[in-house]
Order: structure tokens, then sequence, then C-alpha cells
């Protein structure tokens, strides 16, 4: 059995049962290692425990999930300055990026979204990514992914994993153009506009993810997000590409260790 990665997942996000039970069948699923990605500082710490509990298994990004209230500025000094001080230890800042969800939903119930402070917070953590070195790991769908690669252009930053991407084709051709990555979770097998993303972009930037414990509808209803799930939604892009599992999974392997490795 061919190893593979779970390139995003909210492991500090599970029920410590769960997520204890899910990290004993990792070896069984033939999953290698998990990209565990941040909410904020608190998540950041968690995931760097069972980084240190899983070494090599658990592998840590640390950021601030914009599908949340803006923090004080004082909270957004501590979680930076953490960063800094923990930067050997993650692979790479995330999750970061802008509240498409957040702002949809103000406007569905008429209200006014003031998005300048989430602009202004995702400019600070491209910056510090820059400044450290790491690659990103972002939350950017439909027309706040343009914006993000403006963002991504301003500070220099060409590792940029975009996780359960959605946009239009312009976006998606410059994306690919500029080598950005983009993941896809279990919703391949069943989302038509995920299906013909994955007909578009480029093979060699592709990964998959499961972004658990988010779960997931069609054959996955009503179960727990597990990362073994990575296997499924790499045998569906592999079929859709007219090729075999196996060889899905040696090339999405491939492409997920280039970026996180």
């Amino acid at each position: 059995m061919n190893k593979v990665i779970d390139a995003h997942i909210h492991l500090d996000s599970y029920e410590e049962q769960d997520r204890t039970k899910l990290l004993s069948e990792l070896a069984a699923s033939g999953v290698e290692s998990l990209i565990a990605v941040s909410m904020n500082l608190e998540s950041s710490q968690m995931n760097q425990k069972l980084a240190l509990q899983y070494p090599g298994i658990v592998r840590p990004a640390y950021g601030f999930h914009p599908e949340q209230e803006i923090p004080s500025g004082n909270e957004i000094g501590k979680l930076m300055q953490w960063m800094e001080q923990h930067a050997d230890q993650m692979v790479a800042v995330g999750e970061i990026g802008l509240p498409y969800y957040s702002r949809l939903e103000a406007a569905e119930r008429g209200e006014e979204f003031d998005a300048a402070p989430y602009l202004h917070l995702l400019d600070r953590l491209l910056a510090l990514a820059a400044r450290l070195g790491k690659p990103v790991v972002l939350h950017a769908v439909y027309e706040d992914a343009d914006i993000v690669c403006d963002l991504l252009e301003k500070h220099r930053i060409t590792r940029a994993h975009f996780h359960w991407f959605k946009g239009a084709p312009h976006t998606i051709k410059r994306m690919a153009s500029q080598g950005y990555y983009i993941s896809f979770t279990p919703d391949l097998l069943y989302e038509p506009e995920i299906i013909e993303l994955a007909h578009r972009y480029p093979k060699h930037l592709v990964m998959a993810e499961t972004d658990g414990p988010w779960p997931f509808e069609g054959p996955f209803e009503g179960q727990m997000t597990h990362p073994g799930m990575v296997r499924e939604v790499i045998a569906a892009y592999g079929a859709i590409h007219g090729i075999t599992p196996q060889q899905a999974e040696t090339m999405l392997y491939a492409n997920t260790k280039r970026f996180y490795y």
C-alpha cells in the first residue's frame, strides 16, 4: 500500500477520544502524516503539543482562521510573537485567509460586514511568512482568491496552498501560472464544481485533504471524517485523469512532499 498524506486537517478540533483513535489508525490506513492547521493561538499551541507527541506524523501549521471574529490587537500580537518564537517547529503559516462565508452570511442577514480588519491581519501574517521563509495555507475562495493572489505577489510569496479552493476560470489560470497548489477534499466524489476543477488544474500542483473534522455528504454521510479518506479522494482524482489509484497516490504524495517537506 502506497503512503498518503492528509494535506489539511484541524486535528486539534477533534474530541480527544476521536483524535486518539484516528491517530492510532493512521498506519493501518497507510497515512504517513498530517498537515495540522490552526485556528488561533490556543489551537496553534495544541497542535504544537500534538506534533511533539507524534513526531514526524503531525506536522503543524500555525495561524488564524478568518471565519471567526477578529481578536484584539494585543491577542494578535501574542499570536504573531509566539509564531515567530516557534517558527522552527511549523511547516507553514496557516490557516490564514479571508472570511468569504462570514461575509456572505452577513449579507444574507442584511447586515454590513467590515472586511478591512481581516485584510489588515492577512497582510501582517503574509509579511511574517515572507520574513520567516515559510509557505502559507490559505482559506480564500471565489473573488477572495484574487485579492489573496495580489497580496502573495506583493510579499513575493511563491509557496502557497489554497485548500478546498473554488473560483472563476481566470482565477484558476492565474493561480496555476504562479505555481500555487490546491487540494481536494472528499467532496471530489460528488460535487460537480469540484470535479470540473480537478479536470482543469495542473496535476503537479494538486494534493488531497480532509479538512477534518468537517463532515461530508455522499458516500461519507454520517461518518466521522478520517485522514484515511484521502485515499478515496486520490482514487477519485485518478479516475478523473484515467490513471490507477496507485499512480495517483504516488503523484499526489510526491506533490505534497515537494510542498511541505
